[in-house]
C-alpha cells in the first residue's frame, strides 16, 4: 500500500524567534536556514517581512534551495484594502514563495482584540488569500486560537476553514495557541474538522504549555491532517512549540507511522539529526539539553551496572531504536560504544574515505572525545573538525606557522582629549624559510588580530583575499573570571560557502585566536582542493 505523504514545516526563525533570549542576526538566519535545507525539511518559514530591518533584508533574496521559502504575516488589518495594507504588500512583494497569514478563528478574540466583527474578520481573511493566490504564492493560513474558538464557537471555527479554503489556500493550519488542549481534544476536534476540509490540506501547529506539543501533533497526524509544523529544538514563545528534532525520528521510525506515512527527510538526512540539533544550540550560544529524547547526550546513556549488562547482551533491552539510526551514540558506564561509525560518517561528508578498521579512526575518535571533555564541540564546528582529522591522518599541507602573536588593549585620550579604546595586535609567521610579522589595529583584540593575520600572508595572500568573518560566538564553559572559554567562528567567501571553527583556552583571545588560525587554515585547504 502507497504511503500517504506528511509535509514539514518549519517556523524556528519566525515563531522560535519569539523565545526569550533568542535574537537572531541576518547571519544566523542564512546559517539556521542552511541547517534546515541539511534536515530536509519541506517548508521554511523565515520571518515577518515589513517588521524589522532584519526580516526585510532576509527577504530580499530567494534563501533556500530545495524548501519553499515562506513569509509570514498577518491577513490584511480592517478598514483597509489588501493594496492599501503595508504588513501584506511586504509579503507580497518578498522573495518568498510561499505566503502564511495569520488571521483569529475564535470569535471572541475577533470582537476583543480585533474590535470587528466576526463577518469583518472572514472578509478580511478572504481578500488576503485571494490576494496572495493572485501574486503568485503558495498561501497558508494558520487558524490563530483554533482549537479554543472550535471549543467555544464550533460553527464560526469550521467557517474560519471553509473561507480560507474557498479562497485558494494551500493548506490552513490548526493552531493551538494556547498550548492547553489535551491530546484527546486535538484528535476529536481533527476529525470533526475533516467533515468540512480533506486532511491532505490541513496542517497542525501545536505549543508545548502542558509538555504535549509533540503528543498532540500526533495525534493530529493520526486523525488525519498531513502538514506538521514546529520548530528546532521546540524554541518558541513561553513554554516553546512542538519539537522537530523529536518528531522527525518518531515519524520515520515508530512503525505505527512509519508504516503509513512517507516525509522529505531520508534515512541519512535522519542519521545526521543529532549534529544538526547541537549544530542549532551552537548557534543558539547554548549547551544542548543532556535529556532530549533521541538527540540528547543522556538519550541512549546507561549508568546502572544491571542495565549495562543487558545491553551488553542485547541493545534493544534499554534502547528502544538503534542510536545510530539518528546519528547518537551508546553510553554504556565509563566507556563510549558505536562512536566509529559517526566518525566515519562526518569524514565521509567531507571527502574522507577510511575504513572501520583504520587504526588511525581509533586515534582519531580518542583525541575527539579528549577534545570534546576540555570543551571543544565538532558538531557546530565542522571546519575544524576536517583540519582535526587532517593533522591526525598526515594530510593536513603545511600552509604557515604562527611564532607567536600579541594583542593589547588601551584606554587613553587623544588629541581631542577625548578618551578613546585602541587595540593593536602583532602577529610573527613563518612560510618555509620566510619569517613575516605584520601589525594591525582593529576595533577589539580579534579584529586586530583577523587583520595582521590576514595582512601579509606571502604566497597565500591572494588565496584568502575574499574570506571574511560574519559571526562571532563566546560562551563560558564553567563560572568565574578564570573559566573555560569556548569561541565559535563563523567565516564565509566569495563562494558563498560558509563554515564554522572552534577554540577552547581560559584565554578568550587565545581560544578566539585558535578559531581564526583554523578559519584560515581550512579556506587555505579549500582554494589549494579547487
Amino acid at each position: 500500500m502507497a504511503k500517504e505523504r506528511l509535509y514539514l514545516f518549519d517556523t524556528t526563525l519566525r515563531d522560535g524567534a519569539q523565545t526569550a533570549g533568542v535574537e537572531f542576526s541576518l547571519e544566523d538566519k542564512i546559517s539556521v536556514t542552511a541547517l534546515l535545507e541539511r534536515l530536509g525539511v519541506d517548508y521554511i518559514e523565515g520571518g515577518y517581512p515589513g517588521a524589522n530591518v532584519i526580516d526585510d533584508q532576509f527577504f530580499a533574496e530567494a534563501r533556500t534551495r530545495d524548501a519553499t521559502f515562506t513569509a509570514f504575516g498577518m491577513t490584511k488589518r480592517a478598514g483597509r484594502s489588501v493594496g492599501n495594507d503595508p504588513g501584506v504588500q511586504a509579503i507580497l512583494n518578498s522573495a518568498a514563495d510561499a505566503a502564511c497569514f495569520v488571521g483569529k478563528a475564535w470569535d471572541h478574540q475577533v470582537r476583543i482584540a480585533l474590535e470587528i466583527t466576526p463577518d469583518e474578520n472572514l472578509r478580511g481573511l478572504r481578500e488576503t488569500v485571494v490576494a496572495g493566490v493572485e501574486a503568485g504564492k503558495e498561501v497558508l493560513v494558520d487558524c490563530e486560537h483554533f482549537f479554543d474558538g472550535y471549543k467555544a464557537n464550533r460553527d464560526y471555527a469550521l467557517n474560519f476553514v471553509r473561507t480560507a479554503l474557498a479562497a485558494g489556500a494551500r493548506w490552513v493550519v490548526l493552531c493551538d495557541t494556547n498550548g492547553g488542549t489535551m491530546p484527546s481534544e486535538v484528535s476529536a476536534i481533527v476529525a470533526d474538522v475533516l467533515t468540512v476540509a480533506p486532511g491532505d490540506r490541513l496542517g497542525i501547529h501545536a505549543h508545548d504549555d502542558t509538555g504535549q506539543a509533540v503528543a498532540n501533533t500526533l495525534a493530529a497526524v493520526s486523525a488525519g491532517v498531513r502538514q506538521i509544523q514546529g520548530t528546532l529544538n521546540g524554541i518558541g514563545e513561553r513554554c516553546g512549540n512542538a519539537n522537530l528534532v523529536t518528531l522527525i525520528p518518531t515519524l520515520l521510525l515508530k512503525p505505527g507511522f512509519a508504516d503509513r506515512f512517507e516525509t522529505g527527510v531520508t534515512a541519512d538526512q535522519l542519521s545526521d539529526i543529532t549534529s544538526i540539533s547541537r549544530a542549532f544550540d551552537e548557534v543558539l550560544n547554548r549547551a544542548p539539553a543532556r535529556q532530549s529524547p533521541y538527540v540528547g547526550t543522556a538519550a541512549f546513556a546507561t549508568k546502572a551496572g544491571i542495565h549495562a549488562s543487558a545491553l551488553a547482551k542485547d541493545f534493544s533491552s534499554y534502547e528502544h531504536v538503534p542510536p545510530e539510526s539518528v546519528g547518537n551514540e551508546r553510553n554504556i558506564m565509563v566507556s563510549q560504544q558505536a562512536g566509529k561509525s559517526n566518525l566515519l560518517a562526518a569524514l565521509k561528508r567531507h571527502g574522507i574515505e577510511l575504513s572501520k578498521d583504520d587504526p588511525r579512526v581509533e586515534k582519531l575518535l580518542r583525541t575527539v572525545k579528549e577534545r570534546e571533555a576540555r570543551g571543544y564541540s565538532y558538531d557546530g564546528a565542522d571546519a575544524s573538525f576536517v583540519v582535526l582529522a587532517r593533522g591526525i591522518l598526515g594530510t593536513l599541507p603545511e600552509f604557515f606557522d604562527v611564532e607567536s602573536y600579541r594583542a593589547s588593549v588601551e584606554r587613553r585620550h587623544n588629541a581631542r582629549g577625548e578618551q578613546i579604546t585602541v587595540t593593536e595586535a602583532v602577529v610573527k609567521i613563518r612560510i618555509g624559510e620566510d619569517r613575516l610579522m605584520s601589525v594591525a589595529e582593529g576595533n577589539g583584540p580579534v579584529n586586530a588580530l583577523d587583520l595582521a593575520m590576514r595582512k601579509d600572508l606571502g604566497q597565500y595572500s591572494d588565496r584568502i583575499a575574499d574570506l571574511e568573518l560574519v559571526d562571532f560566538k563566546v560562551r563560558i564553559l564553567d563560572g568565574g573570571t578564570g573559566a573555560v572559554t569556548r569561541v565559535l567562528i563563523e567565516s564565509r567567501d566569495g563562494t558563498g560557502e560558509r563554515w564554522y571553527t572552534i577554540g577552547v583556552s581560559p584565554n578568550i583571545i587565545d581560544a578566539s585566536f585558535e578559531a581564526l588560525y583554523e578559519s584560515i587554515t581550512y579556506k587555505l585547504m579549500k582554494s589549494e582542493a579547487a
